[in-house]
């Protein structure tokens, strides 16, 4: 009896322990979750709500009508999402965006209980985008970005062109298309079974932008540079988005020509190249943990090659591993730029979180690190440390997600958050007048509720400066990762 008293004391002791060494509980990490959410959330039904001033609606892109092509001819491109602090709608963010929402859902939906109709939505609100983009052609570009970044202004007193450029045969963007086929692949997954005639409409487009970019080859920094650059140029070229794009169209379809198309054009298209990062702009890490599940969980065997080169990048991040790479802040936040980190830091922590739930599906599944092995147990703690820096577990005790915990980044580099609502300022700010704000040294008097920022420089230093975008700007694709980490976390 005493033996069992001694053990069951030893028992809850450990337990106690190991729950004194957590930052956050499973509650903590659900409501990070729904504000997370919330930063894509528009506030009502209809075809372009009202932004919410407190909630992420201020990222929707919401022009009260056709908006004018370059050409002069009228398109309706209403939606989507603008891709950071600015009012401009860049395609391959967006897309990108898009398709890491859909895969938080694909893998860790379950875990997201009264969020995954929140999170459902969000990604539709892009698909939704998308598909009117790629009715006429894809890669749309609404809205010029270097106008825009002569003015700060509200998105309700936008007077700069909304000028739409996209890509065609003739000025090809193989990029920015195959990353449109990728999101719209991976968002007929999210919806095959809620809404099958939606599901179909997508994987049909999908299919057919994908088409499309494979036969007019090119990259769209070339036919669109001086509105795309240094925006958003496409430094990786066009490679890593067509096997992105072909292996998502397999896992949504199953058609085995994309299996085929994966097999004889892989090598050309950067299979045997380990990289170690996964950005909007690089999708060859995130290919390679994509297609690592298609052996992991089905026994694919063309597909243990991707393994392997999964192995290599999740072992980069590993420190003690014989091919650790990864630089890390004293403060432990894996650190790869300066400008905008946390895209990084999110990216990452998806994909490990993504490729430990592989692991733990194939039996004796673990990481190969020359002669040593990582457990899936491993790569879970590592993503939990990043996820937890994130939200205030760091040297600054700050969490960089605006709206969660007691210190949060207050001057954030974003026109919607940091100007005067409409509410609060009923007459038009132009676009020059804006500029006070940006430069003010006071709080943003919007709170964009859920937005991660750029984050730390790689001694753990964060100025919350809003004139300083590298560190304070949020991003869509900086949250679109964190929400299935978020989900993950929450449900441990």
């Amino acid at each position: 009896m005493f033996t069992n008293l001694r053990h069951d004391i030893i028992c809850l002791t450990l337990l106690l322990l190991v729950l004194s060494c957590s930052a956050f509980t499973p509650q903590d990490y659900g409501n990070a979750l729904d504000k997370s959410i919330l930063f894509f959330e528009d506030s009502g039904p209809g075809d372009c709500p009202q932004p919410n001033v407190s909630s992420g609606g201020l990222i929707l892109a919401c022009p009260m009508g056709p908006v004018i092509m370059k050409n002069f001819v009228q398109v309706d491109l209403v939606g989507g999402y603008y891709d950071a602090g600015d009012n401009v709608k860049f395609g391959l963010p967006m897309a990108f965006t898009t398709t890491l929402l859909a895969w938080s859902i694909i893998e860790f939906g379950s875990s997201m209980r009264n969020q995954l109709g929140n999170a459902k939505d969000a990604v539709r609100w892009g698909t939704d985008y998308l598909l009117k983009a790629a009715t006429s052609h894809p890669g749309h570009l609404v809205g010029d970005p270097n106008n825009d970044h002569h003015c700060w202004e509200r998105p309700e007193d936008m007077d700069t062109a909304r000028s739409v450029y996209k890509v065609s045969s003739q000025n090809p963007g193989s990029d920015v298309a195959a990353e449109t086929a990728a999101a719209l692949a991976a968002g007929s997954i999210v919806f095959k079974d809620s809404d099958p005639s939606y599901s179909q409409k997508l994987l049909k487009t999908a299919m057919e932008v994908f088409d499309f970019a494979d036969r007019y080859r090119g990259a769209y920094s070339d036919s669109l540079g001086s509105v795309v650059c240094p925006f958003y140029c496409s430094y990786s070229g066009y490679h890593d988005e067509l096997l992105w794009g072909a292996s998502w169209l397999h896992r949504a379809s199953g058609d085995n020509s994309y299996m085929a198309y994966i097999q004889s054009n892989g090598q050309t298209l950067g299979a045997d190249e380990d990289d170690y990062s996964f950005s909007w702009d690089d999708k060859r890490a995130g290919t390679k943990v994509l297609l690592s599940q298609g052996f992991l969980e089905k026994n694919i065997q063309e597909f243990q090659l991707y393994k392997a080169h999964s192995d290599n990048y999740i072992c980069s991040l590993i420190p003690g591993s014989p091919s650790f790479q990864a630089q890390y802040t004293p403060g432990g936040l894996f650190y790869k730029g300066s400008e905008s980190n946390l895209q990084y830091v999110t990216t990452s922590s998806f994909l490990l979180l993504a490729y430990a739930k592989y692991l733990r599906s194939h039996e004796g599944g673990v990481a190969s690190c020359g002669t040593s092995t990582v457990t899936s147990d491993k790569l879970v703690a590592l993503a939990k440390k990043q996820v937890d820096y994130i939200l205030g577990d760091n040297p600054a005790k700050m969490s960089y997600m605006v709206g969660f915990g007691q210190k949060y980044p207050q001057r954030i580099h974003h026109r919607g958050s940091s100007l005067p609502s409409v509410r609060a300022h009923p007459a038009r700010i132009s676009c020059g007048d804006g500029f006070q704000y940006l430069y003010s040294a006071s709080p943003n008097p919007n709170v964009l509720v859920g937005a991660v920022v750029g984050g730390p420089d790689n001694r753990d230093g964060f100025a919350d400066d809003r004139n300083n975008y590298q560190q304070s700007e949020p991003a869509t694709y900086i949250n679109a990762p964190f929400v299935g980490a978020l989900a993950f976390f929450s449900d441990e």
